[in-house]
């Protein structure tokens, strides 16, 4: 049966709907950047790019670096943009746009986030690079979706309990990252840990402004949790989201984040531009 139209939405042009992006525009690795702005702080490394656009935040690139096919999409900030970009990039290499049914054969993509977050461990430094192991979900978007295959009850339980988590919020769900993809980009320079995804910036990831917080010992809790000798290492706004739909739709993913800053300690990077360079070097170089 064909998907319906208000389902998969696709433009005049035959393009999918938010992305204005067709199959032939995306390479199978593609670097998944937060900041538009971001997309052509990578591709000015490319030999030649092919092809470009941009809808909203969503901006992509795609060329070649050192003979490698790349494309560079930017998702903008939050779960609800990756859920909006992971589900149409899958959507171009798994339905048949034209006929808009699922394609009997899978393809497979490599998704490669390439962002900045902040450290809720003082060892591990701002302008040092966090690999994710897992992706600690706290915004709950995932429970939109049959997830029980891919999660990790056991962490998630000893979260759970560890933090007295509020019953009236989504449950914590923890999803691994794509092995393959660790191997390649694991490194002497690199920490790992469980990277936590919140659904905002403020009151979700425990800053104060002028609200309170319905736990306000929830950052250092978090400090504090271990699980078999793992530990939540940074905070941010999408790695688990990316893990989770990758899971779930057949591809595989890695969360590479540049620290600048370190909630424990208060420090801020004296040149968080250095070291973003210093990571999208790091990346285009191990994939090649």
């Amino acid at each position: 049966m064909s998907i319906k139209d208000s389902e998969l939405i696709l433009n005049p042009d035959g393009s999918i709907y938010h992305l204005n992006l067709k199959p032939e525009h995306i390479a199978h690795d593609i670097l998944l950047v937060g900041d538009q702005d971001r997309v052509e702080k990578i591709t000015k490394h490319f030999d030649s790019i092919e092809f470009a656009t941009q809808k909203r935040e969503f901006k992509t690139q795609t060329g070649y670096y050192k003979g490698k096919r790349l494309t560079v999409l930017s998702t903008g900030i939050g779960p609800d943009n990756i859920d909006i970009v992971l589900n149409e990039l899958d959507a171009l290499v798994n339905i048949d746009l034209k006929t808009r049914k699922p394609k009997e054969t899978h393809t497979s993509l490599n998704f490669v986030r390439v962002g900045t977050s902040g450290s809720l461990q003082a060892d591990v430094p701002v302008d040092g690079f966090v690999i994710s192991s897992h992706g600690l979900d706290l915004n709950g978007m995932l429970h939109f979706y049959k997830i029980d295959d891919i999660s990790n009850p056991e962490i998630e339980e000893a979260f759970v309990a560890f933090t007295n988590w509020n019953n009236k919020k989504a449950r914590p769900i923890v999803i691994n990252n794509s092995k393959k993809l660790e191997a390649i980009f694991d490194g002497n320079e690199v920490y790992k840990g469980l990277t936590a995804t919140a659904g905002g910036f403020y009151g979700p990831q425990g800053r104060v402004l002028r609200l309170p917080l319905q736990d306000p010992d929830l950052n250092k809790k978090m400090d504090t949790f271990s699980f078999n000798g793992m530990r939540i290492t940074n905070f941010e706004m999408e790695t688990s989201v990316i893990y989770g739909l990758s899971k779930l739709l057949g591809h595989h993913a890695l969360s590479l984040n540049a620290i600048i800053a370190n909630r424990a300690t208060g420090q801020f990077s004296k040149d968080p531009k250095a070291v973003v360079e210093r990571l999208i070097a790091y990346t285009l170089n191990k994939l090649v």
